[in-house]
């Protein structure tokens, strides 16, 4: 099914801003025609978003939103995803900062993270958590954005969070983190407020070992370039 046939769908369903016993079905019917892996439903969260958000003006913003609650529900996942599996996630539609949240409370020994800033308040006060609890915790981020206003990064490292700061000229613009060096979180998704609630982002998480040796790999020598 394409995706103009998908929002097709998905845009006749939202006439009267409400999903009906028979629209539920049509919604139902896209998923078994799409499949229900965590990547497809993913996609399709991510489109009854895109739906959703083209018709929030003036007053049927409020309305457009409660239809969207119920869609979504339709578009969850039936059974709790296999670790050992890649996931796939977007934002807006995905509760990513949650997803992140998730992970850094399962880490037992260590979380390694690199990324351009941290202004999401709920995905700090996680990282913060993880370091109390004894999880061996470590940042890598960028000089120019650790500065600005909502930036967590001082913060973490007032905490005695170990943070090195990128003090180059360019940008130190990846966004990724190992958690349990096993567990990997990569995509274009900032660790922002923003990028949950704004911007077309994306992170996947895969147990892949080749990946989680590559990015660890490549986190080692990026932290102790900047040491």
């Amino acid at each position: 099914m394409r995706q103009e046939q998908i929002d097709d769908l998905l845009k006749s369903t939202l006439d009267d801003f409400r999903v009906s016993r028979g629209e539920k079905r049509i919604l139902e019917g896209i998923v078994r025609e799409h499949g229900d892996s965590e990547q497809q439903l993913g996609f399709l969260r991510h489109r009854a978003f895109a739906v959703a958000r083209e018709s929030i003006v003036g007053s049927e913003g409020i309305p457009a939103m409660e239809w969207l609650e119920d869609a979504i529900k339709v578009f969850q996942s039936r059974e709790e995803p296999d670790q050992n599996s890649t996931q796939v996630y977007f934002s807006p539609g995905d509760d990513c900062p949650q997803i992140i949240v998730n992970q850094l409370e399962r880490a037992t020994s260590s979380i390694d993270i690199c990324v351009f800033t941290i202004t999401d308040n709920r995905i700090a006060d996680s990282i913060r958590d993880a370091f109390v609890r004894g999880v061996a915790v470590r940042i890598i981020s960028d000089n120019d954005k650790s500065l600005d206003p909502g930036s967590d990064i001082e913060r973490l490292m007032g905490l005695g969070v170990p943070v090195r700061i990128d003090q180059t000229d360019h940008h130190m613009h990846h966004k990724y983190a190992v958690f349990d060096q096993k567990t990997t979180l990569t995509g274009s998704y900032n660790w922002t407020r923003s990028a949950d609630k704004h911007n077309d982002e994306n992170f996947l998480i895969t147990g892949e070992a080749s990946i989680n040796r590559a990015y660890l790999g490549h986190f080692d020598r990026l932290w102790d370039a900047l040491g």
